[in-house]
C-alpha cells in the first residue's frame, strides 16, 4: 500500500485543484503542498468527496463482478475468452502470481475516507448537516471496502487513519481477525446512520445516503447472522434495517428492463450506484461480455444479431448452461438479461448454442459505437425485498409476500402460475437462493449469496468434488500485495 497511499494523495490534492480553479492565484508552491492545506474549506471537502468515489470506480467497474460472481460460474468462456480469466473464475489454479485484482483498489478508497474523516471535522460548514453527510457517506464507504474485502480473503489489516508520510512501523501491518473487522464495519455503519440528517436519496443516488447505509446494514447482519454465529440478534436487526428503507421513496419499477437503463439513472429502485459517464470515467466491465459483429459467426441468425443493434466490447464471458437452464421461457429477466445465439446445425436450423450477449447494462451509441456506461449497481430496492425474505425466513417468519413480489414483476400476466407458498425453512431459503440468482445476474452477488448460504459446493459445477476445502473459498493474496506488505501472510493452501 506504500505507493498507492502516496498515489492517492498526490490524486486527491490534484483533484481539488482542478475543481477550485478560482483559488489559483492563491495557491502555495506545489513542493509545499500538504495535506493540512488541502483540507481548509467546504469547497474542498466536496472534492474529497468526488475524488473517493472517483476511487471507488476501481472497485465497481470489475473487481465486484471477478470477486463477487464469477467464482460462483454464472459465467463460461465466451468467443473471445483471456484464459487466465477462466482459470481464476473457475476456481481452478489460482495462484498468488495470477491471482488478478488485489485489495490494493479497496485501500486506496479507504484512503480517502480517512483523510475526509480526520480533517473534514475541523472545516467550517455554512450548513452542519452537510458536513455529517459528507462525514457519514466516508464511513459507509469504508465500512463497504472492508465488507467487499473481508468477504473476499478474510481477515484483511485494518487502517483507520490515514497514511501521510512514510514510516513502515506504520503502514506495514498484519492482518487483523475477521471478527475485529466485522466489528469495525458494524461501528462505521452505525455512526454513519446516525450523522445522515434525513433518510432521503441524493440526485442519481450514486452516493451513500442513509438508506445505502441500512442496506449494507442489512447485507452485514444477514452475513454475521449465518457466518459467525450471530443469530437471531442479528437477524432481526437485518429485518429492521429493510424496514427502515421500505420506509424511504423506493419501489419496484414495473419494468425489469428499465431499472439498468442509462436513459433512467437514479430511478425509484436503485439505492445506491457507482456513476459512469463519458469523459468522466472509463467503461464497465459490460463490454466484455457484449460482442463485436466480427466475432459472431455467419451462421449465426441474422435477424437475432440485428436485435442486438451496434456490436462493441468483446465477447469473453458467457452465461453458463446451468444458470441459463434455470430462467424458465416465461420469465421476463430471461430476454432483458441476455440474448441466446445458436448456430446452424445440420439441417440448418439455428438449435446449436454458441453463446450469450447481455442486455442488462448495453449501455448507448455515441457517435455509431457502443459505450458502457451504464451505472453499477450496488443496492437496489429488489435486494432489500429478498434480503428482508431471508432474515424473515430465519426468523422463522413467512418471507412468501416478499417472494412473490419479487416473482409478480418477473412473471407478469403468467404471475398466477408461479405463485410462490411458504414451506419448510430449508425450502423456503432455496427458493430464495434462486430468486437471487435470477434477479442479480451480472450484478456481483451470486458468490457471497452462495457462501452465506452454504451452498457453494452444491451448486458451483468446479467445487463439487470439493467438499471441505474451505481455503479454496478464500481469494489468494497477489504476490505483488505480498511484496509490499511484508507482514501480511498467504492465505492457507495457495
Amino acid at each position: 500500500m506504500k505507493k498507492i497511499d502516496k498515489i492517492s494523495i498526490v490524486i486527491a490534492i490534484g483533484l481539488f485543484l482542478c475543481l477550485s480553479c478560482t483559488k489559483t492565484l492563491d495557491l502555495q508552491p506545489v513542493s509545499q503542498i500538504s495535506v493540512t492545506s488541502f483540507f481548509k474549506t467546504q469547497n474542498d471537502a466536496n472534492g474529497a468527496l468526488n475524488g473517493m468515489y472517483d476511487r471507488a470506480r476501481q472497485l465497481t467497474w470489475w473487481n465486484l463482478m471477478v470477486w463477487g460472481e464469477a467464482r460462483s460460474q454464472d459465467f463460461d468462456r465466451g468467443n473471445n475468452a483471456d484464459l487466465n480469466f477462466m482459470i481464476r473464475e473457475n476456481n481452478l489454479t489460482s495462484l498468488p502470481a495470477n491471482a488478478g485484482p488485489n485489495w490494493s483498489t479497496c485501500y486506496t478508497t479507504i484512503l480517502d475516507a480517512n483523510l475526509i474523516l480526520k480533517y473534514i471535522p475541523g472545516i467550517t460548514f455554512q450548513n452542519e448537516d452537510d458536513k455529517k453527510s459528507i462525514l457519514a457517506q466516508a464511513l459507509t464507504m469504508r465500512a463497504f471496502m472492508y465488507y467487499v474485502m473481508v468477504r473476499t480473503w478474510g481477515a484483511v489489516p485494518k487502517v483507520t487513519e490515514p497514511t501521510e508520510a512514510y514510516d513502515p512501523n506504520v503502514i506495514n501491518r498484519e492482518r487483523t481477525p475477521v471478527a475485529d473487522i466485522f466489528a469495525l464495519i458494524k461501528k462505521d455503519i452505525d455512526d454513519a446512520i446516525a450523522l445522515f440528517p434525513n433518510n432521503t436519496y441524493p440526485a442519481g443516488r450514486n452516493k451513500w445516503s442513509k438508506n445505502g447505509a441500512n442496506a449494507l446494514k442489512a447485507d452485514v447482519y444477514l452475513w454475521t447472522g449465518k457466518k459467525l454465529s450471530g443469530g437471531q440478534a442479528d437477524f432481526t436487526t437485518a429485518l429492521n434495517a429493510c424496514n427502515e428503507i421500505e420506509a424511504s421513496d423506493v419501489a419496484l419499477l414495473p419494468d425489469f428492463s428499465r431499472v439498468f437503463d442509462y436513459d433512467n439513472k437514479g430511478n425509484k429502485e436503485i439505492i445506491m450506484a457507482s456513476n459512469y459517464k463519458e469523459l468522466q470515467s472509463g467503461e464497465t466491465w459490460m463490454q466484455n461480455m457484449y460482442a463485436l459483429a466480427v466475432e459472431l459467426q455467419t451462421d449465426i441468425d441474422p435477424a437475432v444479431i440485428a436485435s442486438l443493434g451496434v456490436c462493441s466490447g468483446a465477447n469473453v464471458w458467457r452465461v453458463h448452461n446451468e444458470t441459463r437452464a434455470k430462467f424458465l421461457n416465461d420469465d421476463l429477466r430471461r430476454a432483458a438479461s441476455f440474448t441466446e445465439l445458436f448456430r446452424k446445425d445440420a439441417n440448418g436450423n439455428y438449435t446449436v448454442f454458441a453463446t450469450t450477449v447481455q442486455k442488462k447494462f448495453d449501455g448507448l451509441v455515441i457517435s455509431g459505437t457502443r459505450r458502457f456506461y451504464d451505472d453499477v449497481v450496488i443496492y437496489r430496492y429488489a435486494d432489500i425485498v429478498l434480503l428482508k425474505a431471508e432474515a424473515k425466513n430465519a426468523l422463522g417468519q413467512d418471507p412468501s409476500a416478499e417472494i412473490n413480489k419479487i416473482r409478480q414483476r418477473a412473471f407478469g400476466a403468467n404471475y398466477a402460475s408461479h405463485v410462490f407458498v411458504s414451506g419448510t425453512k430449508d425450502a423456503n431459503d432455496a427458493a430464495i437462493l434462486d430468486e437471487r440468482r435470477l434477479e442479480f445476474l451480472y450484478e456481483g452477488k451470486l458468490w457471497w449469496d452462495l457462501l452465506r448460504f452454504g451452498k457453494q459446493y452444491e451448486q458451483v459445477p468446479s467445487l463439487r468434488t470439493r467438499t471441505g476445502q474451505d481455503w479454496i473459498l478464500l481469494w489468494p493474496i497477489s504476490t505483488e500485495i505480498l511484496s509490499l506488505e511484508p507482514k501480511v501472510t498467504q492465505n492457507p493452501g495457495y
